[in-house]
């Protein structure tokens, strides 16, 4: 049952990350159909945008992430017991070891970011040291080096990176149309296709104004969620014990949300430290914990 969930999981993952591919494209070609006639020219240049802005996240995406929650870089010293757990979860999972970071917030919570076990972090808050005993930290802290392990971590990078020049065409569409750019062109006849290039065109401008950041927001959500019910499903297989993370998220799910959590940075907790739940779920970044616990039970 475990390793047909991690299996099942992946599959998914793949095909959400396929999905958010293509929003991208669709998105670059409407910039393209909008500015000059053509789908390529904008999809090339949405794929520079990316370039560039892969270029800024990926310089030092540890200390950025880590500077937006607040995290203080930890030593063995400060706290043997928490690094020993981490060293332990590493060990079985056949990675270098992560730097630690603490949060100082009341709430219990956790995430892991970096672009490769190589250059990777995990950060816990206080009140997650002070609310879980061992088997829970294990539970914890097991999920998060499997984020590493699995590449989650690199995962949220790109995704970040496409949401985030996703909305800067978007902008720069909503310009042109505002200053009378594109759409107002008297060029038609040579536009590819005629008619149906025109409406083709209409229907990437508006795909590109309202529907792909929304799409893309979407994407991004559904890809942190599903990656979540494979870090607990890798959780499991690292401490052998389900009943640790049960445990754990079931104190999570009850605490407050934290103080100062960066928004930006949400999905990457284990659970969603501004506790928002809409009701469709659509634009949850977790799971359903109950959800998760159900999952974990039938290991």
């Amino acid at each position: 049952m475990l390793y047909q969930q991690i299996a099942q999981n992946k599959r998914k993952t793949a095909g959400v990350l396929g999905v958010f591919v293509l929003i991208f494209a669709l998105v670059g070609a409407g910039l393209g159909q909008l500015m000059w006639g053509k789908p390529l020219p904008g999809v090339l240049t949405a794929g520079v945008i990316a370039l560039i802005y892969s270029f800024l996240v990926f310089q030092d995406p540890v200390n950025v992430v880590m500077s937006m929650n607040h995290a203080q870089h930890l030593n063995k010293e400060d706290n043997p017991q928490l690094f020993h757990i981490v060293e332990d979860m590493a060990l079985v999972a056949n990675i270098p070891m992560p730097e630690v970071y603490l949060i100082p917030d009341k709430s219990p919570n956790a995430f892991a970011t970096g672009l490769s076990p190589d250059k990777s972090a995990i950060a816990v808050t206080q009140g997650l040291l002070d609310m879980m005993n061992r088997e829970e930290l294990e539970g914890v802290l097991g999920h998060e080096i499997s984020h590493i392990r699995n590449y989650d971590i690199r995962l949220s990078m790109v995704a970040l990176v496409l949401v985030s020049a996703i909305s800067f065409i978007a902008d720069f569409a909503q310009r042109c149309v505002w200053f009378g750019f594109g759409l107002d062109r008297d060029d038609d006849d040579d536009r590819e296709g005629g008619t149906i290039g025109m409406i083709i065109g209409v229907i990437g401008v508006i795909f590109v104004l309202i529907l792909g950041p929304l799409a893309a927001s979407l994407a991004q959500m559904a890809l942190s969620r599903n990656r979540e019910y494979l870090a607990d499903a890798s959780s499991v297989e690292l401490t052998r014990n389900p009943h640790g993370l049960i445990s754990a998220l079931t104190k999570i799910e009850n605490s407050q949300p934290m103080q100062a959590a960066s928004s930006a940075s949400a999905s990457l907790y284990i659970e969603d430290p501004i506790r928002r739940h809409s009701l469709s779920h659509l634009f949850d970044t977790h799971p359903a914990t109950a959800d998760r616990i159900k999952r974990l039970e039938k290991m």
